[in-house]
């Protein structure tokens, strides 16, 4: 038995649980910036939202690929970096643009 395969399990679950509060906690902060363009219709929360939106999927992306689709775990981690970069950058453009 490999000292690297030590606690495994535990740590898929840990990692699990990890990213499902990131998917929950993402999706409550994008709903609310939603709710506050919606409200205010200042487009700079309109870019927040979608920035918010694309860090969150990105972080969650990742995994989901691996487990259900089968992908390479090097590919999707290159396209969760990938999402979460675009969306700072959009946060980024909303802070800007205001």
């Amino acid at each position: 038995m490999s000292p690297h395969q030590t606690g495994t399990t535990e740590i898929a679950l840990a990692l699990a649980v990890v990213k499902t509060l990131v998917l929950v906690v993402g999706g409550v902060i994008t709903y609310f910036a939603f709710k506050a363009y919606r409200r205010t219709r200042q487009q700079a929360l309109g870019y927040l939202t979608i920035g918010f939106g694309l860090v969150t999927l990105g972080l969650v992306l990742a995994g989901l690929l691996y487990e259900l689709l089968g992908v390479q775990l090097a590919v999707g981690v290159l396209l969760e970096s990938l999402l979460v970069l675009a969306g700072f950058l959009v946060i980024a453009y909303s802070l800007y643009v205001q």
